[in-house]
């Protein structure tokens, strides 16, 4: 399994690769026209096209200039670039004759109009299934079962360093296994092992729903490269629009999926995605991971925010991007964990496997205690963390968005930072 050279990490760089004819193709679809509006849209940008969505015809650009203040032009230029670069609108090149004029691409009016009335016989947002769900199959089980999909794959990244937790499982399959080592979130060395590359720290220090969406677009781009896997990456793409459209706890008939889709059932268990009873195989339920895959536009962070990411979620936990109820490690990090002493001694209060690993990317555990570890920064062991990439500043942003509370309130009394000047 191989990825390109450059593999997008972001949903918005990867669509913004995309030709017209798949945006076209795409769009016959109204749960990805709906998608793509409710995730990728700036506000503006969706004042726009419900503006002119039942418009008869096409309407002046310049019109916009009435719509708009002119002290917020660039916020304008800016959302009608990624109406644009998204292929939502149409707009006329500029001439003496003809003032410019913009409208809806056909498709996407057509399937967004349908989106919101409900109308049509599409099925684009799944066909229930009329077979009685097995009563142990509630919203606690799926999210259980997601949680523990997803912190396999999050501990195989973090184990590539050497640390295991005490009961560790096998870890996720084969096949996510070498989409993490394609991706380049872990490398292979040549004695077989593997080890965390920066990607893969900052990886782990995303917001929840970016965690997903760059598995995803890996998993996508590697299908694109491997032809005999005979899933073609539009489709693929439309269907993970569609499970983002379901509803948490009830069951989709599997009958009703193209041949194609069935064909990806088995990745998106792999990745905790949907679940399938082993005795009813003819239905299938989406995770909470799948059901807020467009749940919030603050997911489309970068890796290279990720840091950022972890600061705001721990000092602002209530404003993070991930969804309530979220099934990923941003619920096991816990806030305020962390106390970093001025001989460079750390104790965590936490009984997160996920966190005492990170903080293993970094520090020299030496003791485990049922609610604590306890460890020491070293020289030897900032020097293994770069050696896996990661930087100082990622570090000391790390320990200090994690820091314990007591750290925050002396170092506000003492109007001082929570860790000593760099």
């Amino acid at each position: 399994m191989s990825v390109s050279p450059a593999p997008s990490l972001q949903l918005a760089e990867y669509l913004e690769k995309l030709p017209g004819t798949t945006f076209r193709k795409l769009y016959q679809q109204p749960s990805t026209a709906f998608a793509i509006f409710r995730r990728m849209l700036p506000h503006l940008a969706k004042t726009f096209v419900m503006r002119i969505l039942y418009s008869p015809k096409p309407i002046l650009l310049s019109d916009l200039d009435d719509w708009v203040k002119p002290s917020h032009k660039r916020q304008k230029d800016q959302a009608l670039s990624i109406l644009r670069v998204l292929h939502i609108v149409s707009i006329t090149a500029p001439s003496k004759e003809r003032p410019q004029e913009m409208q809806l691409t056909t498709n996407f009016k057509l399937s967004l109009r349908l989106a919101l009335s409900g109308g049509g016989t599409h099925n684009s947002f799944g066909v229930p299934s009329t077979l009685q769900i097995p009563p142990e199959i509630d919203i606690a089980f799926l999210d259980r079962y997601a949680r523990k999909k997803w912190e396999d794959i999050l501990h195989f990244v973090v184990s590539s360093v050497g640390y295991k937790s005490a009961g560790e499982s096998s870890g996720p399959n084969k096949s996510v296994k070498e989409l993490l080592v394609a991706g380049r979130l872990v490398d292979r060395k040549a004695s077989g092992s593997v080890g965390i590359t920066q990607a893969g720290f900052t990886f782990l220090l995303q917001e929840a729903n970016a965690q997903v969406w760059t598995l995803l677009l890996l998993w996508l781009e590697a299908m694109e490269v491997n032809k005999m896997a005979g899933l073609e990456a539009t489709d693929m793409l439309s269907f993970l629009f569609v499970l983002a459209s379901m509803e948490l706890g009830r069951a989709y008939d599997t009958n009703a999926l193209t041949e194609q889709r069935k064909n990806m059932l088995p990745s998106l268990v792999d990745f905790g995605l949907i679940y399938i009873p082993n005795h009813k195989r003819s239905m299938f339920f989406p995770t909470r991971l799948a059901t807020t895959l467009t749940s919030s536009s603050n997911s489309l962070r970068s890796i290279s925010d990720g840091v950022a990411a972890a600061t705001a979620a721990a000092l602002q936990p209530g404003q993070s991007g991930a969804p309530s109820g979220s099934v990923t490690a941003a619920n096991t990090e816990q806030r305020g964990s962390v106390i970093i002493e001025t001989n460079y001694r750390i104790y965590a209060y936490t009984q997160s496997t996920l966190q005492i690993a990170v903080l293993a990317l970094f520090t020299k555990l030496a003791m485990r205690f049922p609610d604590m570890v306890a460890g020491r920064i070293s020289r030897q062991s900032i020097r293994q963390a770069i050696q896996f990439g990661i930087t100082a500043e990622q570090i000391i942003s790390y320990l200090s968005a994690h820091a314990h509370d007591q750290m925050h309130r002396t170092a506000a009394l003492n109007n001082k930072p929570v860790l000593p000047p760099r």
